[in-house]
C-alpha cells in the first residue's frame, strides 16, 4: 500500500486548534468525519479541481468544499469581479442594485422563481422558507426530508434544543410516497408544508434519483392538503441544472430555496417561489440581517451564472459525469467483493453496502485510507462532487486510484 502522507504541520495546527476553539473545528470538517490519522486537518490553498493541505500534499478535490465550487477553486473572472465591487463598497446602510439583476436572473432561470429573496447560507435559506410556509398557510406542521441545516427545527443533533422547537417537524424517507401518504393525513389539517430535497443523499447509503411520481406526489399531496412544497434545492440548484432538480424533472415547487454553488464558493443562497407565498415577508414575515443585502456574493453569483452559461458548463459537465460514473461503476462491479457506485453524474458516491460480519466498515475505511494517499480526496460518508475545471486526465487518475484501491481491498479483506 502506498505510504502514509506527512500531516505534521496539520496534526500540529490541530493540537493548537483544540485548545483554541471547541472541538477544534465545527461541525463535520472534524478530523472523525474523515479517516482520523490519514486525512489532513487543515487544508492551505486551491486551484482549478486541486487543493494543498499545510504540509504541502496535493488532491484532486472530489468533495470541492462540500459542493460551493462548481467551476473551480480561484476562478479568476469571478475573483476579479468581486475586487472590483470591493473598490466601490459592499456593506451599505441600503440594497444595491445588484439585487434586482441577480433576481432577474434567478427568475428566468428557476421555474418556480416569480420572486427571489437573498441570504448567506444554506440553513438561512432553508428555515426562511419554513417561516414563509408557515405565514402564508398559518399553520404549524412541516413534513422533511433530506439534510436541511443546523437549525432548532432540523438539526440532527438535539443538543441544547427545546424539543417545542422541533416537535411540529416530522421525516419522511425518500421516494417513499406511502409514508409521506400516511403522514399526511395524520397531520392534514395542520400541514403548513412539505419540503424535500429533490435528489436523494441519505449519508452514508445509496445515492439515488427521485423514483417515478415521488416528487408530483410531494407536491400533489402537500397541495391536497392546503398545504405547500418547498424543495430543498441547495446542493442540487445550479448543478443538476442552472434551473434546478425542479428544472430537470418538471416538477415546479411552491417555494424553492438555492446555494452552495450559485456563488462558486461565495456565501450566498436564495429563497424563489410563487409571488403570492412570497409576498408574506412584505410584512407578515420578518426576514433580514446585516450582511444579507451584502453585494459581493451577488457579483460572485452573476458572475459564476454568466460563465456556466457560456460556456454551456453543466451540460459538459453531465457528459463527463456520465462516462466517470459509468468507468467508476464498472471498477466496483469488477471490486470482487459488494461495492458500489450510486447517485447521479455530477454528484457520485462510493457506497460500501452493510453485511452481517461488518466488514464492510473495514473496507470502507481502508479504500479511503488509499485513496487519499493516492491524493483524492473524498468523504467517507458523503456524496463527491466534480467541477467543471477538473480535467479528463484528473478524473482518469480517480478511476486508476479506485482500481488500485479496490484491488488493495479486495486482497486485504477478502
Amino acid at each position: 500500500m502506498n505510504d502514509k502522507l506527512n500531516q505534521t504541520r496539520s496534526e500540529a495546527l490541530y493540537k493548537e486548534a483544540l485548545e483554541l476553539i471547541p472541538g477544534g473545528i465545527l461541525g463535520i470538517r472534524r478530523p472523525y468525519n474523515f479517516v482520523p490519522g490519514e486525512y489532513p486537518v487543515f487544508i492551505e490553498r486551491g486551484a482549478g479541481g486541486k487543493i494543498w493541505d499545510a504540509d504541502g500534499n496535493e488532491y484532486i478535490d472530489l468533495l470541492c468544499s462540500y459542493g460551493p465550487i462548481i467551476l473551480g477553486h480561484r476562478e479568476k473572472e469571478i475573483d476579479d469581479a468581486v475586487a472590483e465591487q470591493t473598490a466601490r463598497g459592499f456593506c451599505f446602510n441600503l440594497a444595491q442594485p445588484l439585487q434586482n439583476e441577480l433576481a432577474r436572473v434567478v427568475r428566468r432561470l428557476i421555474p418556480s422563481a416569480e420572486t427571489a429573496i437573498f441570504v448567506k447560507t444554506g440553513s438561512d435559506a432553508t428555515t426562511s422558507a419554513v417561516r414563509i410556509a408557515r405565514g402564508y398557510t398559518d399553520r404549524k406542521t412541516i413534513l422533511r426530508c433530506g439534510y436541511h441545516g443546523w437549525h432548532e427545527w432540523c438539526v440532527e443533533v438535539k443538543g441544547g434544543v427545546p424539543e417545542k422547537l422541533y416537535e411540529d417537524v416530522h421525516p419522511f424517507g425518500y421516494n417513499d410516497i406511502e409514508g409521506l401518504t400516511a403522514l399526511v393525513e395524520k397531520h392534514r389539517d395542520d400541514l403548513a408544508a412539505i419540503i424535500v430535497t429533490p435528489v436523494g443523499h441519505p449519508l452514508a447509503h445509496p445515492v439515488v434519483p427521485p423514483a417515478p411520481g415521488f416528487l408530483e406526489a410531494c407536491r400533489d399531496l402537500a397541495h391536497d392538503a392546503g398545504g405547500v412544497v418547498i424543495f430543498d434545492e441547495i446542493r442540487s440548484g445550479f448543478r443538476v441544472s442552472l434551473g434546478g432538480a425542479q428544472a430537470r424533472y418538471g416538477v415546479t415547487p411552491d417555494l424553492s430555496v438555492f446555494g452552495k454553488a450559485m456563488g462558486n464558493g461565495y456565501p450566498i443562497s436564495a429563497v424563489v417561489g410563487k409571488q403570492e407565498v412570497m409576498s408574506v415577508v412584505e410584512g407578515k414575515v420578518f426576514i433580514s440581517s446585516t450582511f444579507f443585502p451584502n453585494s459581493l456574493e451577488m457579483v460572485a453569483a452573476l458572475k459564476t451564472i454568466e460563465i456556466l452559461e457560456r460556456e454551456n458548463a453543466l451540460d459538459t459537465l453531465w457528459t463527463r459525469g456520465e462516462k466517470f460514473l459509468a468507468d467508476l461503476g464498472a471498477v466496483c462491479d469488477d471490486a470482487g467483493f459488494p461495492v458500489q457506485m450510486t447517485g447521479i453524474p455530477v454528484m457520485p458516491y462510493v457506497y460500501f453496502p452493510k453485511d452481517d460480519q461488518g466488514r464492510y466498515k473495514a473496507r470502507r475505511t481502508l479504500f479511503h485510507t488509499y485513496a487519499i494517499r493516492a491524493g483524492v480526496f473524498m468523504q467517507p460518508y458523503h456524496h463527491s462532487y466534480i467541477a467543471v475545471r477538473h480535467t479528463d486526465e484528473e478524473l482518469a487518475r480517480v478511476v486508476q486510484v479506485f482500481k488500485d484501491g479496490l484491488a488493495h481491498v479486495a486482497r486485504a479483506i477478502p
